[in-house]
């Protein structure tokens, strides 16, 4: 298989106009975003404008991964949806020749992500040959869910993104990750599957998990691209903080920060579904903001529910802010639930930085729950961040808040 830093594809000879001819991106640009240890990966929604023939698509990339498989593969996700005749099926069927040909397959899932799950899909991952399926109570350990979406290969490669392992993921949904091959980063993602693989082992047992004692030092210290990861309490020892590392990078931006996720609210999960106030994220951003940083957020329509829609619209009057919502059309099958929608989670700061990864930007998923997230100090994997990031906010399909408008509530389906 190519490297994630040799890859030079149609892409070179491919001029692409992104948005409505506002951006364009020349194939030079193109040709040379990949830096050593990583391939951006990219799901465009079926029957949308939005393209970017360069970028590999996560099922291409998985199967490849389950092909070249020769010891074990490790999985965590939240839940598993299967369609047949899907691009998951297909994928699913790399994975069964990966077991019988004799690799071991570690599959980890959230125990709410059950309900979820389609029972045909976890029938099908528990027929697989040398394959075994643990289901972890996360709530257990800190109130939150396994929220991640990443595999491991021999240890030798990974894939973190925000595709669930659900094949709307590969076809109606916006999705961007990172295949990597960085021994460092490698190497905190084995620990980190490690460490829940036997805390999921100890709860069913009824053995208390204790939090990890940290070693490391959070100073300003930092390799060019490295692995942050949440919660803090379970992290292995030499994994950064994700909570507290995203406001230390908006508290760093100078001109220019621009934000696309699928949830955002300053707001956590309470009991008797209340919303405690998560002001972490909020704070960062207009503390930016105030300095003079310009910030672009977007967010996927599903964000305009109460209470969001009011902390999104009060975020929007500030000066150097502009905030999107991001609607999809709906497929020409008719509605899908919880598909046809925005759910990458990715940040660029500066022209320099970019963050992506796997967590919305609201509480329970930095302070409590399992996430990882990649950071890049490399202008090239920014520029093309940005250009992706730029054909969304110029397309049809992003439209400015509207602080007078009274938003409808968005349609049954749910996102995660």
């Amino acid at each position: 298989m190519r490297s994630a830093w040799a890859i030079k594809r149609a892409g070179q000879r491919w001029a692409a106009s992104v948005g409505l001819g506002l951006c364009v991106v020349t194939s030079s640009a193109l040709a040379d975003f990949s830096i050593p240890g990583y391939e951006l990966v990219y799901t465009a929604p079926v029957e949308t404008a939005l393209q970017a023939p360069d970028l590999r698509a996560p099922d291409a990339v998985w199967s490849a991964l389950f092909d070249e498989a020769q010891q074990r593969l490790s999985l965590g996700e939240f839940y598993v949806a299967n369609q047949r005749g899907s691009r998951l099926d297909n994928v699913l069927q790399h994975l069964r020749s990966a077991g019988e040909r004799g690799v071991r397959i570690r599959f980890l899932l959230e125990e709410k992500g059950i309900v979820l799950s389609t029972p045909e899909t976890l029938a099908q991952l528990k027929a697989i040959p040398n394959l075994e399926l643990r289901v972890i109570p996360y709530a257990k350990l800190t109130g939150g869910i396994l929220h991640a979406k990443y595999l491991l290969v021999d240890g030798k490669r990974a894939y973190v993104g925000s595709q669930n392992f659900d094949w709307r993921s590969l076809e109606h949904i916006h999705e961007t990750g990172l295949l990597i091959d960085d021994p460092s980063v490698l190497k905190q993602l084995n620990a980190v599957f490690e460490q829940d693989w036997q805390a999921q082992e100890a709860l069913v047992q009824g053995i208390a998990v204790k939090p990890v004692i940290q070693t490391v030092v959070q100073d300003d210290s930092r390799p060019d691209n490295y692995l942050v990861a949440s919660p803090k309490a379970f992290n292995p020892p030499g994994v950064l903080d994700s909570e507290a590392e995203l406001p230390r990078l908006l508290g760093q931006a100078k001109t220019r920060v621009r934000i696309q996720v699928m949830d955002y609210a300053p707001l956590s999960y309470g009991p008797n579904r209340t919303r405690p106030y998560y002001a972490v994220i909020d704070n960062a951003l207009r503390s930016a903001a105030a300095r003079g940083v310009k910030v672009e957020l977007m967010v996927a329509n599903w964000s305009t529910k109460k209470p969001n829609i009011a902390y999104l619209k009060s975020l929007a009057v500030l000066p150097n802010v502009e905030v999107k919502i991001v609607t999809l059309p709906e497929a020409s099958n008719g509605f899908i639930p919880f598909a046809r929608v925005i759910h990458s989670k990715v940040m660029t700061i500066d022209q320099q930085k970019s963050w992506v990864g796997t967590s919305n930007w609201s509480g329970g998923y930095l302070d409590n729950s399992r996430n990882l997230e990649i950071v890049m100090q490399s202008p090239a994997m920014t520029a093309r961040i940005d250009a992706l990031y730029a054909q969304l906010w110029n397309s049809e399909y992003a439209q400015p808040i509207q602080g007078d408008k009274d938003y409808p509530a968005p349609r049954p389906g749910g996102g995660h």
